[in-house]
């Protein structure tokens, strides 16, 4: 599984879209194209390792990760965020708005002055929630190919939910029984819960969990609830406990036909279960934990928070106005109206299975997707063999 290293983390650029800086021109040449080929073009560039890049074009952000293969997973080359909101208004109009696609297009035409810049060997480019269900959805796709020159699939949820898993399985514990994955969208949430206690006994006589061992998912669900969803339907700006607890409510009324099919309740009730988020929710309560004054990855990604301390951040982010969120470093302009609505959902998912402790990712779609890219071209062999030829 793809891993950054401590050195790769603190030279990566800042995934979070509040200090992702923006980028003017236009692209050298138009990148076109999904899982799209580009041999021999500069041998210089093949000497050094071809580029890959992964697209996720969300409801609320426009993501872009460009990483050469390396030794120990990848080594990010470039990287862009930006908060597009595509979704804007899609969950009362059914349409994607002309601003938001007006704002979107822009942002990708930065991606593909990166793309092409960087001389990007093989990408993969995916749209998610917003685009799933709008009406002009595909239509908007294709106005994408012919002004941006990038060819953008809409993936379905269940692939989400498995790159999703995909880019961060190597923050799993695998002392765990179960693991619940989650990712906090702009328009839909992922759940994922992993088996690795099947995983175990499959893995070898002597029951021992083991790292190379890939945990099987037992189940999963996209729930139609993200951010942006949730907040144009009951207000972001000025939360009150009420409100807050109308939307647990209602997160927690499309969790419940899950529970009910699966009941992961009870079957992790007295085992070793631990939580994997995957979202700018899950990121931003870690860096308010940790009080930084400005969002650093390399502290965020990976950390471990305790329910008390996940719920703490919560009821103070609820007790401040929407002011006083904005002036919070790790919040922002941007998320304030979004951030309290996040909470709800992560706190529907941490009352609907207990649990003692949850890692954060600040890693997930778009690592999942390099991963995924690499492993099909074989650039992990080497490093696989290694790495097992070390642990024998």
């Amino acid at each position: 599984m793809p891993e950054l290293t401590d050195d790769e983390r603190a030279s990566a650029p800042p995934r979070d879209p509040r200090h992702a800086s923006g980028e003017a021109g236009a692209a050298k040449a138009p990148f076109n194209g999904i899982h799209h080929n580009v041999r021999g073009r500069h041998p210089a560039v093949s000497e050094r390792g071809h580029v890959y890049g992964a697209l996720d074009l969300g409801t609320n952000n426009c993501r872009l990760l460009l990483a050469r293969p390396s030794r120990r997973g990848f080594r990010v080359v470039d990287a862009f965020s930006r908060i597009i909101r595509l979704g804007e208004g899609v969950s009362q109009t059914g349409r994607l708005s002309d601003a938001a696609m007006r704002r979107t297009i822009e942002a990708l035409k930065i991606c593909a002055s990166k793309l092409a810049r960087n001389d990007v060997e093989r990408a993969r480019c995916v749209a998610t929630e917003a685009c799933r269900i709008a009406s002009n959805g595909h239509d908007f796709l294709r106005q994408v190919e012919d002004e941006v020159g990038l060819k953008i699939e809409v993936l379905d949820r269940e692939t989400e939910a498995s790159l999703a898993v995909s880019g961060c399985a190597s923050l799993i514990d695998y002392r765990a029984d179960y693991v619940l994955v989650f990712d906090i969208g702009g328009g839909s949430s992922e759940l994922i819960w992993l088996d690795l206690s099947r995983g175990a006994r499959e893995g070898g006589q002597d029951g021992v969990k083991r790292p190379g061992v890939k945990p099987g998912i037992r189940a999963w669900t996209s729930l139609p609830v993200g951010v942006v969803t949730l907040a144009e339907r009951f207000g972001g700006h000025h939360v009150t406990p009420e409100s807050f607890e109308d939307m647990v409510r209602y997160v927690t009324e499309l969790v419940h036909p899950f529970e009910a099919l699966h009941g992961f309740r009870e079957l992790s009730r007295d085992r070793n279960v631990h939580l994997l988020g995957t979202s700018g929710t899950v990121t931003t309560v870690a860096g308010i934990h940790l009080g930084l004054k400005r969002y650093d990855r390399a502290r965020v990604d990976g950390c471990w928070l305790s329910i008390d301390q996940i719920q703490s951040v919560t009821y103070a982010l609820l007790a401040r106005s929407y002011e006083e969120r904005v002036a919070e470093p790790c919040i922002g302009h941007e998320r304030a109206d979004l951030v309290l609505a996040g909470c709800a959902i992560l706190e529907a998912i941490l009352r609907q299975w207990p649990a003692e402790r949850l890692r954060v990712a600040d890693r997930g779609l778009r690592e999942g997707i390099l991963a995924t890219l690499m492993s099909e071209d074989g650039v992990y062999r080497a490093g696989r063999r290694r790495r097992r030829q070390r642990s024998g």
